[in-house]
């Protein structure tokens, strides 16, 4: 099996060879991108001199905000180009399982039983790791009991995911009707996505836990070029597919919790990335792909966050725009490919 993926990927680098420039043209390209957009995001428009020491702690504290989008974005872009590898299909994404509608319906309930103060009082790394833990818990019990039968599929496991996501947001709009109107303020501020919800406490934490994710799915990244073949073709060259399609879910499913309990639901920015990196990059092989896609994510986040915030004075917006577009891209891409 190990030899069969070495020659898959041998001669998909062959075939690649010859947009080799152009694609590490487009890498060059993004990474100046960053460069600049997490430079000015953290130098332009202070009001002070270089020299002084304010001008550092201003700097510093702008460094949560470019920290946490970097988190992010890479978490989103890569979490969606591995669930579109799992599921065969690049209109799929995350949000589909029911991550967005879970955490949802968990703020909501801790807010229904315990009051908006539970929301300030129980802050703090205990509650993200509770968080994260019980959305990655629901994700595996999920996985392993689909594919653990002979009947278990991945159009099973997609279908009981739309009908959790309809479940949780019916049952998180029936709780929110009963709140009290300050307790839904308090509520709602916590239900979209918002790069400003960052907290320097949470940073070091998400990042290691990105950072090894990251590291596993690099190693596998052969492995993954060959199940994007699909399931006959996968297994006729030894590799188990259901464990690895479980696997590469569960690796989805943390780095969706992450992203979730750092800034809050982001439904179609995945979306976005990852199809324009398919459009872009020049190669579909994992190798190529997923750094694309992350180096994209955040170009993109930070670009946008740096003219909302500096240019229109509106960066809680940003969000909102990305999620707006985000739909009618997906709207259009549906249309025009005419099929899921």
């Amino acid at each position: 099996m190990a030899e069969a993926v070495r020659t898959l990927g041998a001669a998909a680098t062959a075939t690649d060879r010859p947009r080799a420039a152009r694609v590490w043209l487009r890498f060059a390209v993004l990474a100046v991108v960053v460069v600049v957009a997490a430079t000015l995001l953290l130098t332009w428009n202070i009001p002070l001199d270089p020299g002084q020491r304010g001008y550092w702690l201003a700097v510093d504290l702008r460094v949560t905000t470019v920290a946490t989008v970097a988190v992010v974005a890479c978490c989103q872009a890569v979490a969606t180009v591995l669930f579109q590898t799992a599921t065969g299909n690049r209109i799929l994404t995350p949000s589909i399982m029911g991550f967005d509608a879970l955490y949802v319906v968990m703020q909501t309930a801790l807010v229904f039983f315990f009051g908006g103060a539970a929301l300030a009082a129980t802050d703090g790394l205990a509650k993200v790791a509770l968080q994260s833990l019980l959305m990655v818990g629901f994700a595996t019990l999920l996985y392993g009991w689909l594919f653990a039968g002979k009947r278990g599929n991945l159009h099973i496991m997609l279908l009981i995911g739309i009908v959790l996501g309809v479940g949780f947001s019916s049952l998180s709009t029936v709780m929110q009707r009963l709140l009290t109107p300050s307790d839904f303020d308090l509520l709602s501020a916590r239900l979209f996505g918002n790069l400003s919800n960052s907290n320097p406490e949470y940073l070091p934490w998400a990042a290691g836990i990105v950072a090894i994710v990251s590291a596993v799915v690099w190693r596998r990244r052969r492995r993954l070029d060959v199940l994007s073949l699909g399931r006959d073709v996968s297994t006729n060259l030894g590799i188990s597919y259901k464990r690895e399609v479980t696997v590469l879910l569960i690796l989805v499913a943390v780095l969706i919790s992450v992203s979730t309990t750092l800034v809050g639901p982001m439904t179609f920015f995945g979306f976005i990335v990852a199809t324009l990196s398919y459009q872009l990059a020049g190669s579909s092989r994992h190798a190529v792909i997923l750094p694309f896609a992350a180096l994209l994510g955040m170009a993109t986040l930070l670009g946008g966050y740096f003219v909302l915030r500096h240019v229109f004075y509106a960066a809680g917006m940003l969000t909102v725009i990305i999620e707006f577009v985000g739909g009618l891209f997906f709207i259009v891409y549906l249309l025009r490919k005419g099929a899921l």
